[in-house]
Order: C-alpha cells, then structure tokens, then sequence
C-alpha cells in the first residue's frame, strides 16, 4: 500500500461515524417520533444533516426512497441512511436503534393505557401534542421545497401535487407510478437527444 493510500485509510476510518453513535442517534429519534413517520424528518435533519453524516443534496433523496419504498418511512429511512452512512453493519444497527424505543413505549401504553385512557388530563394531552405535531411535520417539508425546487416547474409540480392530494384525494400512490413514468420518459428522451448531437 503506497503512504498516500495508507494515510487517506486511516483519515478516513478515523471520520467513520462509531456504530455507537449512529445507535444511539436513531434511538433518540426513534423514541421522540411522536405523530407517525413523517414526524421523524425534522428530527432526522437536525440529528444527521447537522453532524455532516448526509449531505443536504443526499437528504431528499433518500427520504423520497423510504418513503417510496414498501414499509414504514422510520424503518425504510433508517435502513437507507444507516447502509449510506455505515454499510450493511450501519444499516442494521440504524434500524434497531429506531425501532426499539417505539417498540418499548408501544408495549407499555398497551399494558397501562386502558387505565387511563379516559382520563381527562391524559386526553388534554394528547390534543395538545396535535397541533405540535403538524408543525413538526409541515417545517421540515417546507425547508426542502425551499432547498430542492430550483425553478418554476419544480414549484409548480409541487405545488399541484400538493393540490391533487389535499383536495382532490388522489391517492399519493398513483402520483409516484405517475412520476416515476414521466421522469424515466424526460431521461430517455434526453438520453436520445444527446445521442444524436455526439
């Protein structure tokens, strides 16, 4: 091995992110995603993003796989992220790191919750986390629409497909076979078009 090589080895497995950490990161998230999936990207920007592991371009991309992806966004994030950041070790301790926490919250509710369950304080609670929740979700949402969309077709393809959701009840499903068709058509068709300039 040249010196060069040996030292940019050892520069980088000293930057590789520990398995410790990346568990206990996606613990942390995984035990404050109150709200569902969705709820789990703002916490995801600020733990991942911000300590440099995924890039702001590589974000985006990532999560439209998840959530793309057959399963749980939590899940599917946590194995994509994990395997990017760490391999296949990352991607298996990511994932257990974000599933536990729920898991131990979910057991407890269910053996405890019946007891409470109708309690007026608890249920004041819950409404109060509501409103909390939406705007957990809808912040980091805006960030990337502001961070991704670079011109006026990108807003206007978000912005319709935000209306063909909300108000048109058009399944999200449809959209994606919709989008995925279109966009494999704009690269074959530009794929041809450079073609025949070279």
């Amino acid at each position: 091995m040249r010196p060069f090589s040996f030292f940019r080895y050892i520069f980088v497995y000293m930057k590789q992110v520990s398995l410790r950490d990346l568990f206990l990161t996606f613990a942390k998230i995984g035990a404050f995603t109150i709200g569902g999936g969705a709820a789990m990207i703002a916490l995801l920007r600020e733990e991942i993003v911000k300590r440099g592991w995924i890039s702001d371009e590589e974000f985006p991309d990532i999560l439209a796989i998840a959530q793309s992806s057959p399963g749980l966004l939590a899940v599917n994030f946590s194995i994509f992220a994990g395997y990017r950041i760490r391999g296949t070790k990352g991607s298996i301790v990511a994932t257990i790191g974000s599933c536990i926490p729920p898991f131990l919250i979910i057991l407890l509710i269910a053996m405890f919750f019946s007891g409470f369950r109708d309690n007026p304080t608890v249920m004041s609670i819950f409404r109060g986390i509501r409103p909390a929740v939406t705007a957990i979700i809808a912040v980091p949402m805006i960030q990337m629409a502001m961070e991704t969309n670079h011109s006026r077709w990108a807003w206007a393809a978000t912005l319709a497909v935000l209306g063909l959701v909300a108000f048109l009840k058009i399944s999200p499903i449809w959209i994606l076979l919709v989008t995925i068709l279109v966009s494999f058509a704009i690269a074959l068709y530009r794929d041809k078009r450079e073609g025949r300039r070279k």
